[in-house]
């Protein structure tokens, strides 16, 4: 999958403006937050910037398009909703490297050894063990286990497809 396609999930994903004061990420836009862009003006973000920063941020950050064509959206989403580092660190668990969170050479290549499921296995387990550690954040399992779901098929859709 390509950026453009990937971010359009993305955004369909993130929504539009919300302050949530439960949410550890805050006012978001996009699902761009005040936390991650305090110079940003949330509450009037528009779409394009949104993907300026998606694109910067996470999609260049994990290096996407040089991950296995099946990964690309799973990992990009995870950075996105967890951070880059904590996707990276996944994809490196997952593939028997050391867990650094800088995306380089050898992880590029032992991602090939990943499966999708095996990565939205870890993204669900990150989620509950979220949840283990800070109970207040149980109301934001259910859309966290959904939205891993809907990314998985979508990528298991697309690999059919392509």
């Amino acid at each position: 999958m390509e950026f453009d396609k990937a971010v359009e999930y993305i955004l369909n994903e993130e929504g539009g403006y919300v302050w949530d004061k439960v949410d550890p990420g805050g006012e978001t836009n996009f699902g761009i937050s005040k936390r991650a862009y305090p110079k940003e003006d949330i509450k009037n973000m528009t779409r394009e910037r949104a993907k300026f920063l998606y694109k910067r941020d996470y999609w260049d950050k994990v290096k996407a398009e040089q991950l296995p064509k099946d990964l690309r959206l799973p990992v990009f989403d995870f950075a996105v909703n967890a951070g880059v580092s904590r996707a990276i660190k996944l994809l490196q668990k997952l593939s028997g490297v050391k867990q650094d969170g800088i995306i380089g050479p050898i992880t590029i290549q032992a991602a090939n050894l990943v499966s999708p499921y095996d990565y939205k296995l870890g993204r669900l387990d990150y989620y509950s063990s979220l949840v283990s550690n800070n109970p207040k954040l149980s109301r934001f399992i259910k859309g966290w286990t959904n939205r891993t779901n809907r990314i998985y098929n979508l990528t298991i859709s697309e690999d059919r497809i392509a």
